[in-house]
């Protein structure tokens, strides 16, 4: 009975990606729209179903993002998006516009995909609207596919959501109790036989207030004719399974590749009668399984083989499609990945396997499958012993700087002379058509390098011109030689390959094609020097090298599971510490190693946190203690909270952080002011993803609240995020209110 959790949605080519900004651009109709995804969701059905997959799910498509549907389904959505309605509102949500800011956006779990926060209050009224969910399963339904329906469950929703008054958005779980049951009954009644409600929520270490809504939640619950299906990932749940083996609940997901400890479960999901979904196939990462080794797992759990369901771990959505496109990868290499549509087959294969079942043509796939693991033991490819003996023979010089950064940060001061609220963006700037069209002419063999650096070039004479212009203290070269900031660096590393069409969502129509760490790390040659060195030279004030840091290159790649994290975290950056290295030697006085990452990394659970903290600090020391005092180390970190790592921040030792709190008010910014945090913090004061300008006025204002809350002489004033998805005629405007408002602000403190 093999069972997929959910499926990837943006399109094995990024169909839906092009054809929502396209649709954003007003290039096609909404009827245009929703052919594109309608073929997209017949596709994937298709797949599945050609697979053998007995559990395919439906509603577990989205044009942006499966927490804002679930707005839309229980009508939460927030009263200032009143006047507009359909899509419309829809995307002002995720997006915002002229006259809407967009929701809050932060990680799902520990992954790099982004939700929006539902923003609910103590006074909130639900209403169901099951369209979208019913469309879609019946748009199945037509085409001969039975498919269980996905839902996000209610525990989760409110876990995940936020209140505008301060009050616990799970007191709200009376109102939306009704919600659920009266779709589930809706359900019932159009002949849906399975719902899978996803609550992943329930892997987190839960207090008692979730654990009583949990035994709340699916003891009122209840519907006759459906099979009601709770599923949990990215870590074990036997707290909840505690409770959720005594309610009416027909079966139990839990993902035993990141969640092992689930194990300790299995038993009493076995006394209880209840299934068992087992998820065995890993969904965030892309090596092919030992299929041997998961059946041999499978067969030592004590259920019932009648009731156990085989199953990917959490939805294929962390993956990518398709290795069928795959025409450039190492032969070797290539056999040991197993993509989406690849894993189809695996948990195919398995479920046979389990169930002593003929496996006929299956036979031969699973003799390659036999070699690949055999071959990917023995590969000459992954081992690099000059690698492993830098990193055995580390030096205390090599893990910390030299200084402590209150000494640091005035020897900058007296070299770097910015002003107080010194401005400065966080590093990209507008990736245009032109842009994209001269890498890739770059990349066709179609444009000579010569060619190719020149055009490069303009567009970095270009872009510190406008920086010039508008004011702005501390500038960057733009980045437009990269096409994204992990995979950029990746292609210099040694141990690391790309795929051509490896893409993976990571918001909306945001999509990224995550390196591949298969070896042992190492830069054999400068990444960004040339680049960044240049752009200086056409200005005498400070440039900043921008470098990605060895946490978020990790956490952004699909990681080799063959060797301790820990080794690879550290072998990656002594690969950044080498281009710190090259930088300041060269001239560079400012380097940001950018953390976007950083958070989402976080074990889900508190007993395995602090090694990763330990780790990841480490890391980050690493890559930035070759700098010298007077070279100023600035990091990134974008949509986490950091309330609860605040000491683990602090000692990363940068010189300056930079965060996003537009969309999240002061929250953010008041965790270092508790803290009593002793460095810069530069505070993100308007929204990169939405395509509105912000005025003057609106940033006098923001950057007042910041300076209310932090010290004016340690902040610094940049936008959220970096501005690459932004058009220039967004850009401009939007950093020259910022640079304007600031120099207001300044006026004023200094007649303070």
């Amino acid at each position: 009975m093999p069972y997929v959790t959910g499926f990837p949605r943006i399109g094995e080519k990024r169909e839906l990606k092009f054809a929502l900004e396209k649709y954003w651009n007003k290039e096609i109709t909404l009827n245009e729209l929703q052919e594109v995804a309608k073929t997209l969701r017949k596709r994937h059905w298709k797949y599945q179903k050609e697979a053998g997959i007995e559990f395919i799910g439906s509603n577990d498509f989205s044009f942006y993002d499966q927490m804002i549907d679930t707005i839309v389904m229980v009508g939460a959505e927030p009263e200032e998006y009143n006047d507009l309605d359909g899509l419309d509102r829809y995307f002002a949500m995720a997006r915002g516009d002229k006259t809407h800011k967009a929701l809050a956006m932060t990680k799902w779990f520990n992954t790099n995909y982004h939700y929006f926060v539902p923003i609910l209050h103590k006074d909130q009224n639900f209403s169901l609207n099951l369209d979208k969910v019913i469309s879609e399963y019946q748009e199945a339904k037509a085409l001969g596919i039975e498919t269980e329906v996905n839902l996000i469950g209610p525990v989760t929703f409110l876990a995940l959501s936020r209140t505008s008054d301060g009050s616990n958005p799970l007191d709200l779980l009376d109102r939306l109790l009704p919600i659920y049951q009266e779709a589930l009954n809706r359900l019932e009644k159009i002949g849906a036989k399975n719902v899978q409600l996803d609550e992943p929520a329930l892997v987190r270490d839960p207090d008692e207030k979730l654990l009583n809504a949990l035994q709340k939640s699916y003891e009122t619950l209840k519907a006759d004719d459906l099979e009601l299906f709770v599923v949990t990932y990215f870590e074990h749940a036997n707290e909840a399974v505690e409770i959720l083996v005594d309610t009416s609940v027909d079966g139990i997901g839990l993902d035993f590749v990141h969640g092992p400890k689930n194990i300790e479960s299995v038993e009493k999901i076995a006394k209880s009668g209840k299934k068992l979904i087992a998820g065995v196939v890993d969904g965030r990462n892309i090596w092919v399984s030992d299929i041997e080794k998961k059946v041999e797992f499978l067969n030592a759990l004590p259920i019932d083989k009648d009731r156990l369901v085989v199953s990917t771990s959490c939805s294929l959505l962390h993956v990518p499609y398709t290795l069928e496109y795959e025409e450039k990868l190492d032969s070797n290499i290539k056999t040991w990945l197993a993509f989406a549509k690849e894993k189809l087959n695996e948990l195919r294969i398995i479920d046979k396997l389990y169930r002593s079942k003929e496996l006929g043509e299956d036979e031969a796939l699973l003799e390659a499958n036999k070699k690949a693991n055999a071959t990917r033991k023995s590969s000459t490819q992954i081992h690099n012993k000059s690698v492993q003996d830098r990193l055995a023979n580390l030096t205390k010089e090599e893990c910390e700087r030299s200084l402590p950064a209150t000494r640091r940060l005035e020897l900058q001061h007296e070299i770097l002379k910015y002003p107080i609220l010194p401005t400065t963006t966080i590093g990209s700037f507008p990736q245009t058509k032109e842009v994209r069209a001269i890498r890739k002419a770059y990349k066709d063999g179609v444009m000579s390098e010569e060619e190719y650096k020149e055009k490069i070039k303009e567009q970095i004479r270009y872009c510190v011109k406008v920086q010039e212009d508008i004011g702005l203290d501390v500038l960057v070269h733009g980045e437009f030689e990269r096409n994204d900031m992990v995979e950029y660096f990746g292609e210099f590393l040694e141990g690391v390959t790309f795929s051509q069409n490896g893409w993976v969502q990571s918001y909306g129509s945001r999509c990224v094609k995550p390196p591949i760490i298969f070896g042992d790390v190492s830069r054999p040659e400068p990444m960004t020097v040339e680049w960044i060195t240049y752009a200086q030279s056409l200005t005498d004030k400070p440039m900043k090298g921008m470098l990605t840091g060895p946490v978020t290159m990790l956490n952004w790649s699909f990681v080799r599971d063959d060797l301790k994290r820990e080794s690879v975290y550290k072998q990656m950056a002594l690969a950044i510490a080498d281009e710190v290295k090259d930088l300041q030697e060269a001239g560079i006085q400012i380097i940001q190693v950018d953390e976007a990452a950083f958070k989402e990394g976080y074990p889900l659970r508190d007993e395995n946190k602090n090694e990763y903290e330990r780790v990841a600090v480490e890391s980050f020391k690493i890559a930035t203690a070759v700098a010298k005092p007077e070279t100023q180390i600035h990091t990134h970190m974008c949509y986490s909270d950091f309330n609860d790592i605040m000491p683990t921040i602090d000692a990363m030792d940068a010189d300056v952080i930079s965060i996003e709190t537009a969309r999240n008010g002061n929250r953010l910014l008041e965790a270092f002011k508790n803290y009593n945090y002793q460095k810069e913090v530069g505070a993100g004061v308007y929204d990169i993803h939405s395509p509105r300008v912000p005025s003057k006025e609106e940033l006098i204002k923001e950057i007042e609240k910041k300076i209310q809350v932090f010290p004016a002489s340690k902040l610094w004033i940049n936008p959220d995020c970096g501005l690459k998805t932004r058009k220039w005629d967004e850009v401009i405007p939007a950093l020259t209110n910022m640079v304007e408002a600031t120099k207001e602000i300044r006026k004023r403190i200094v007649k303070l």
